[in-house]
């Protein structure tokens, strides 16, 4: 193979998996190689999820040979910000207080990911309360800028931008109420997208009732064409609205 599978973006991945080019567990093994790495200098996934990855990969290639109909992001290695909830893990926000506060379902974004058949190889560091224009807190820690350690990442989605540019999945969610994707993305070479507020449920059910505040949710990807396509898995509705 001339590149590695990890440099390859989203829109190449999802279509040689369906093309049974590559298989999932491929292309997910190599992303997880690649974060074992690079992944303890610049500590931007805060949570590894290796074996689940490669069991959900090889569900992906399986339904691959059966000849199922499959998602826009099948079979492709995704990192998830650690502010919003996903089954079976702590919805930190950043925060030590939020460490126990374990998801008992997803948040319509994750739901809506994993429905178009991403699969989901980490979680990644956000600020105390995702409202830092940098990325550090008393949880986990500081997470650095690939390209220079002595720059931030950004915020608060600098865990995204960081492990995005240094090839750990070619896509990765974060979101965005005063610029916590783009700011990120520009510190980091990459590029991120800011839905239209409402285009993305944001509602956390460890949240309660009432959901809080909360910006746009969207994904970040190497600068690269094709990343507007990424948008629709993640914009369907929202339980905590309706």
């Amino acid at each position: 193979m001339e590149r590695d599978l990890w440099r390859w973006d989203a829109v190449e991945l999802a279509a040689a998996i369906r093309t049974r080019k590559v298989s999932s567990r491929e292309a997910v093994q190599s992303v997880l190689e690649r974060l074992e790495a690079v992944n303890p200098a610049i500590n931007a996934v805060t949570v590894v999820l290796g074996d689940p990855a490669l069991a959900d990969a090889d569900a992906a290639d399986a339904a691959v040979k059966r000849g199922e109909a499959v998602g826009m992001l099948h079979g492709v290695p995704v990192t998830i910000k650690e502010n919003i909830d996903q089954t079976g893990q702590a919805t930190t926000n950043g925060i030590v207080t939020f460490k126990d506060v374990i998801a008992r379902s997803d948040s319509p974004p994750v739901a809506n990911w994993k429905r178009a058949g991403a699969v989901i190889v980490g979680r990644t560091n956000t600020p105390a309360f995702s409202l830092r224009w940098h990325t550090d807190n008393a949880l986990r820690g500081r997470t650095f800028n690939p390209w220079a350690r002595e720059r931030t990442p950004g915020g608060s989605s600098g865990g995204a931008a960081s492990a995005l540019a240094s090839g750990i999945a070619p896509l990765a969610h974060g979101n965005d109420l005063g610029g916590s994707v783009r700011y990120p993305a520009y510190c980091c070479g990459v590029a991120g997208i800011r839905p239209t507020l409402g285009r993305v449920p944001p509602y956390n059910p460890t949240a309660g009732e009432e959901p809080p505040p909360a910006g746009p949710r969207g994904p970040a990807g190497p600068p690269r064409p094709g990343r507007a396509a990424r948008r629709a898995p993640a914009a369907r509705a929202d339980p905590g609205r309706t």
